[in-house]
């Protein structure tokens, strides 16, 4: 059965879309989640101008605004208005003005992916540093999606993205996939990486990983990927982890086993020179998570090898399923 839409929404929602400017912000945002700047340079409109349209479509409740810093981004809010959808996607973006303004976003997405590239190739050698003492990425992200098993995760959140590999590895496999960092020019890495991968309509955040503004039981998946060394209380960054995962659901941790190398926390910032399997999983355990499995991903290839990078993955017992024993596999 068609669902229904009372008269006063349908009348606000009409029109907030029946306005050029308008409707062209909606179908852009259509492509993914954009700032005020990003739409000023690709309408070529004043910025108090742009903000008083994404006003009137956040009211309207067809947008929804997060700040990033000093920067504020607007995506179509997730299963946008029933009104609205079907004419986001028929109208013909092949025509004036919507081809031209898809032009400029390529060009503002090109620029973007410029400026992160610029970036990330000032860290670049330092992570290849990190990277070459443990197993490739690749076998790590094989691990990853061996541990997961085959088919949908759901809802996934990816704490600490930095980049976005994550993301680009597993958002496709999701309903709806959200990254978290508390780093502005990380997200803007990851969203320039993601946008080259056609993944658009991930929702980036600027965030505490210690407060993550999400509601409790709001994902199925939840990641937190070589982040815990860097952290003074990775204990608390479980525990608000494990509050936001569903019923049913899933932590997975990725991290490196205890090792002895001082230069990580002197050069790399490393705070936890890695952690012991039993501690992690009590850790996880204590967070209110169950049946918690490890892997282990020991180094090869001779001495320049030596980190062993460890998954943790752990459940969310089924509502009213009790709170089982810890297992440690």
């Amino acid at each position: 059965m068609t669902a229904t839409v009372p008269f006063a929404d349908a009348l606000s929602v009409l029109r907030a879309a029946a306005e050029e400017t308008r409707l062209r912000i909606l179908v852009l945002l259509g492509e993914g989640e954009l700032s005020v700047s990003d739409l000023t340079d690709i309408l070529g409109q004043s910025q108090p101008r742009i903000s008083r349209h994404l006003k009137l479509l956040v009211e309207a409740g067809l947008v929804v605004r997060h700040r990033e810093g000093a920067w504020a981004f607007f995506r179509l809010r997730e299963g946008v208005a029933g009104l609205v959808a079907p004419l986001i996607a028929a109208v013909d973006a092949a025509e004036p003005p919507l081809s031209e303004d898809r032009a400029r976003l390529q060009a503002v997405r090109a620029q973007r992916a410029d400026a992160a590239q610029s970036f990330f190739a000032r860290l670049a050698p330092q992570w290849d540093r990190v990277r070459s003492l443990h197993v490739p990425e690749a076998t790590v992200e094989a691990a990853v999606l061996d541990v997961l098993g085959q088919g949908p995760v759901g809802s996934l959140l990816d704490l600490g993205t930095g980049t976005g590999r994550m993301l680009g590895l597993l958002a496709p496999r999701a309903s709806r996939a959200t990254g978290l960092d508390a780093n502005h020019a990380m997200l803007s890495v990851a969203r320039a990486n993601l946008e080259r991968q056609g993944l658009t309509r991930i929702d980036l955040r600027q965030g505490d990983i210690h407060a993550p503004p999400f509601g409790r039981a709001s994902f199925d998946l939840v990641l937190i990927h070589q982040v815990l060394h860097y952290l003074d209380d990775p204990a608390r960054a479980l525990r608000e982890a494990a509050r936001l995962v569903a019923p049913g659901g899933r932590l997975l941790v990725v991290d490196f086993a205890p090792h002895s190398l001082e230069f990580l926390r002197e050069d790399e910032a490393h705070r936890r020179l890695g952690f012991a399997p039993e501690q992690v999983a009590g850790w996880l355990s204590e967070a209110g998570l169950t049946d918690v499995r490890l892997r282990h991903l020991a180094p090869t290839g001779g001495a320049e090898h030596q980190l062993t990078v460890t998954l943790w993955l752990a459940h969310h017992a089924q509502a009213g399923a009790g709170l089982p024993d810890r297992a440690v596999a």
